[in-house]
């Protein structure tokens, strides 16, 4: 990820559920700002969360998990989510 350039995609797609399927999972990168506090791409978590609520899914299950540092003191935390067909 460059500070000037575009953001990288930070999201990790399990393939398309098969019919029939109770559950999907999906991975965000959430990378902490380089100034300031918080996430730097909150927008992309909301966004897959309603991708997957428009297709009949709710957020059943949400991990954590530090995956090092990006450089220039932010930190890197991939968001693990499970959604299950409602």
């Amino acid at each position: 990820m460059s500070i000037l350039g575009g953001r990288k995609q930070e999201v990790s797609f399990s393939p398309e559920p098969k019919s029939g399927r109770k559950y999907v999972v999906l991975q965000v990168m959430l990378t902490e700002k380089v100034l300031g506090r918080g996430s730097d791409n909150l927008d992309e978590l909301e966004d897959v969360i309603n991708q997957q609520a428009d297709k009949g899914y709710t957020l059943h299950t949400l991990t954590t998990t530090n995956s090092g540092n990006k450089g220039m003191g932010g930190n890197v935390v991939q968001a693990t989510m499970v959604f299950e067909r409602i």
